[in-house]
């Protein structure tokens, strides 16, 4: 059986699922915004509240670290981030989900080589090139005197 060129791009298109790019990023554009609006909020609410900027920012971080980690923990981040896709992977609330779903997957082999040894699986080496790349950059700005 010899197929032509025409009936295997046929036979291809009947089988591959159509690319639903522009369907994707708009969800991540609105999660990903709908994320970065609550911080707004919150920071907002809290200087109103009489906190300063910088203390309603750290404050800010910790919250929504704590609400990235918490919907991970009753399952619904992971729900959502099938529909949302990279719009959950704003830096704070992704990277809240990074630590602790393998926290979470991992409980059963103990605190000390489930737990603690896989926690960083898949947000360490994020940290580590983060770290090395700030050591370069720094050290580039120092000998060419940049600042």
């Amino acid at each position: 059986m010899k197929t032509t060129k025409n009936e295997y791009n046929k036979m291809v298109k009947s089988v591959v699922a159509q690319s639903k790019t522009v369907r994707n990023t708009t969800l991540a554009f609105l999660f990903g915004g709908v994320i970065c609006m609550m911080g707004e909020i919150i920071c907002k609410v809290l200087q109103s509240n009489g906190m300063s900027e910088k203390n309603s920012s750290v404050l800010c971080s910790i919250i929504l670290v704590f609400i990235g980690s918490f919907l991970t923990a009753i399952k619904i981040y992971d729900s959502v981030a099938k529909h949302a896709g990279a719009g959950t992977i704003v830096p704070i609330t992704g990277f809240a989900n990074s630590i602790v779903s393998p926290a979470i997957e991992f409980k059963s082999e103990g605190h000390i080589m489930g737990i603690g040894a896989k926690m960083f699986v898949i947000a360490g080496p994020v940290l580590v090139f983060g770290t090395i790349s700030s050591v370069i950059y720094g050290l580039i700005v120092w000998f060419f005197k940049l600042y």
